[in-house]
């Protein structure tokens, strides 16, 4: 189970974080789906992965979307492909 935990609110200022969260603000929906698809099942793990995914989670819930099949607000999972219901304004989980 991969998982990354965001109890340490000091990665927000990290300068990987900030050129992460920069860069999904201007995403699409679709886009920050397919970005959070491309990570499920990696089993790589380099220090800037966590940047990166957290500030995508970020992302999700700065729009209001829901992520709870995902994230339970301390760690994210990336075990399941997701796809964005639209109607319900949240993630859910396809695989």
């Amino acid at each position: 189970m991969e998982e990354i935990s965001s109890n340490n609110k000091d990665y927000q200022t990290h300068v990987y974080y900030l050129k992460f969260a920069l860069q999904f603000a201007d995403y699409q929906v679709d886009e920050l789906v397919d970005s959070f698809n491309h990570e499920v099942n990696n089993k790589g793990w380099v220090g800037m992965r966590a940047y990166h995914d957290r500030a995508l989670i970020d992302e999700f819930i700065r729009r209001g979307i829901d992520v709870s099949c995902v994230h339970n607000g301390h760690s994210t999972w990336f075990n399941h492909h997701v796809r964005y219901n639209i109607f319900e304004n949240k993630l859910e989980t396809i695989d």
